[in-house]
């Protein structure tokens, strides 16, 4: 049977918070932005509402 991979949670650090609410008043596309930061747009969206913060350019 092929192994499967366990999947790490990375945390985010405060530099990461602070990129995202830059990113967040920039009105940097999620697409765009979900490269950058090497995650997901479903977990940047889910971090962004855990936040208060709108994200995408088109709220």
């Amino acid at each position: 049977m092929p192994r499967t991979t366990q999947r790490k949670r990375k945390d985010y650090t405060k530099d990461d918070v602070k990129l995202l609410k830059a990113h967040s008043k920039a009105r940097t596309p999620v697409a765009k932005l979900s490269k950058l930061m090497k995650r997901s747009e479903g977990a940047l969206r889910q971090k962004a509402l855990a936040l208060g913060i709108g994200l995408g350019h088109q709220r």
